[in-house]
């Protein structure tokens, strides 16, 4: 039997069971992404997956746990859509797959949504929520929920950055602390990490991570290990015609310490925007950024790790070239000043002389 006529018969045939058993022993078992490839398999399934609001709220609480801290964070993912039973799924199609990096892309205004809201708020938002999860080889070891104020002066003027720990503060894991940079790479596989960040008003969220970490290094005298996430955001107005100049990093940095128990302890997750030439944003241009990836495209969630690992190190090639370039042409100047003045030098000797 061919694929054409095998589709349809197998999708009559799941059609065929009564939809009590579909929605409560079958569809609670799949994960995001299969769930919406289920909706496409037949009209009953994508009604039953299409607007099941508890359906998609337990996706959303078994993918973040974060999303589930408390009536907050749950209330406002619930009013992502105007058609209460769609809010969660709006929420994760948003939140799963890596932003595009590409301004000219734009992402479509969620469905059920009126035409008079629109797609994109002309003023920065007052406010932003992070959600954030970290697992080690798929066991939690770090959820929280954090809220950001963006309206003051120093948030505005000062180089974002978004902090979940205070300094003296330390997360104990069952992690083995690395005794080399050997067996600092198992870290890349074996840790993930998500953080979505949510602008309650404009219903808007993003996930600013790679998922998987783009590098891990050990740092040689204090034995720190740094983890870092990313991901690649189109910067500046968004019009550039040059790559170099269009492109920032959203960089995440997990900083951990070992303890007496030989279990590394997590003192540090951070959260800070980077252009090109290494320069920390400020809080204003960050949200502008920030605020048109939540805007753009989405990508279909498929290698996503592996993606956002070539646009990083994409990014960091065309930093290195870009910096390169500059000392080139700074030296060039400085040579040039030289011989210059070498030449005036020489001029006055010869008149006065």
């Amino acid at each position: 039997m061919s694929t054409a006529t095998a589709t349809p018969s197998r999708a009559a045939e799941i059609s065929s069971l009564h939809t009590d058993i579909l929605e409560s022993h079958i569809l609670t078992r799949l994960d995001g992404q299969t769930l919406a490839s289920a909706g496409c398999v037949s009209a009953t399934l994508h009604s039953l997956t299409e607007r099941n609001d508890h359906l998609w709220s337990d996706v959303c609480h078994s993918t973040w746990p974060s999303t589930a801290a408390g009536d907050l964070i749950t209330g406002i993912i619930s009013t992502f859509s105007d058609d209460d039973s769609n809010g969660p799924r709006e929420f994760f199609s948003q939140s799963f797959p890596l932003p595009s990096p590409d301004p000219t892309d734009a992402f479509p205004p969620p469905r059920n949504v009126p035409r008079h809201r629109p797609s994109s708020i002309s003023s920065p938002p007052s406010g932003l929520i992070s959600a954030v999860d970290v697992y080690y080889r798929n066991k939690l070891i770090f959820t929280k929920t954090e809220e950001t104020e963006t309206v003051t002066g120093w948030f505005r003027c000062s180089p974002f950055r978004i902090d979940l720990l205070d300094p003296k503060d330390t997360v104990p894991t069952q992690i083995p602390h690395p005794n080399g940079e050997d067996t600092c790479t198992a870290l890349i596989d074996d840790m993930t990490l998500s953080w979505i960040l949510i602008d309650p008003i404009s219903k808007r969220a993003v996930n600013l991570s790679s998922h998987k970490p783009v590098s891990v290094q050990r740092h040689w005298l204090s034995g720190e290990v740094q983890v870092r996430f990313a991901s690649i955001l189109a910067g500046g107005d968004g019009k550039q015609s040059s790559e170099a100049t269009a492109l920032v990093k959203c960089g995440i940095m997990v900083n951990c310490g070992g303890s007496e128990g030989g279990e590394m302890q997590m003192r540090e997750v951070s959260l800070e925007v980077e252009d090109m030439d290494g320069k920390h944003l400020n809080g204003r241009d960050s949200l502008v950024i920030l605020q048109r990836t939540m805007e753009g495209k989405r990508g279909n969630g498929v290698e996503r790790e592996k993606e956002a690992r070539n646009r990083h190190k994409r990014f960091e090639e065309m930093k290195r070239e870009r910096g390169e370039r500059k000392l080139r042409i700074e030296a060039t100047l400085d040579t040039l000043s030289v011989a210059f003045g070498l030449s005036i030098f020489a001029g006055l000797f010869f008149i006065f002389c």
